[in-house]
C-alpha cells in the first residue's frame, strides 16, 4: 500500500481552500451580490491563477467570461497581462531563491523535472509557448528560476507569449 504524504496533502487542501476563498470573495461576491463584475476582482483572480500553486484555475475561461461583459477589451487585456506577468515574475523568483526540496513538496518532482527538461531542450520556445498555449506556464517559470535561466530572456519570452495569448483570445471571442 502506498504511503500518504500528509504534509503535502495538508498544503494542497489549504491551497484549494484559499483558492475557493479568493474566488468567493472576488468573482463570486461581485456576481451574486451586485450582479456585476469588476476589473479588481478579475485582476485578483487572474494574479492568483498564475501563481504556481494555483494550478487548477483555468484563467482563459475567466478572461473570456469578463471579455463578454461591458469592459473595454484593451483595459481588460492590460489587467490580464499585468497581473499574469507579475505572478510569473514571482514564480520565477520563488524558483530562483527557494530550495528545490520545498518546491518538490508543493508541486512534485515529476512535474518540475518535466518542465526542466522542456526548458533545457527548447529554451526560449518553451517559455513562449507555455505562455501562449493553456499549459502550465507558472510551473515553467518556476523551473526557469530554479535553473537560474537568464532572467531577461525568461521574462521577455513569457511576456511575449502572454500578450499574444490574450490578443488572440480577444480577437476570437
Amino acid at each position: 500500500m502506498k504511503h500518504i504524504d500528509y504534509k503535502r496533502l495538508i498544503v494542497i487542501v489549504f491551497l484549494l481552500i484559499l483558492m475557493a476563498l479568493i474566488a468567493s470573495l472576488t468573482i463570486g461576491k461581485d456576481i451574486y451580490e451586485n450582479n456585476e463584475k469588476s476589473l479588481m476582482s478579475f485582476g485578483i483572480i487572474n494574479f492568483a491563477g498564475y501563481l504556481f500553486f494555483f494550478l487548477f484555475m483555468p484563467m482563459e475561461l475567466a478572461f473570456i467570461y469578463y471579455l463578454r461583459s461591458d469592459y473595454d477589451p484593451i483595459m481588460l487585456n492590460l489587467v490580464a497581462i499585468a497581473t499574469s506577468f507579475a505572478a510569473q515574475v514571482i514564480d520565477y523568483l520563488i524558483g530562483y531563491f527557494f530550495s528545490s526540496g520545498i518546491i518538490d513538496r508543493l508541486i512534485g518532482r515529476k512535474r518540475y523535472e518535466k518542465a526542466e527538461d522542456e526548458i533545457r531542450k527548447y529554451g526560449n520556445w518553451t517559455l513562449f509557448l507555455s505562455n501562449l498555449l493553456p499549459l502550465s506556464s507558472p510551473v515553467i517559470s518556476l523551473a526557469a528560476g530554479m535553473l537560474k535561466y537568464r532572467v531577461k530572456e525568461a521574462l521577455f519570452f513569457s511576456l511575449a507569449g502572454m500578450v499574444l495569448r490574450y490578443l488572440l483570445l480577444t480577437l476570437i471571442f
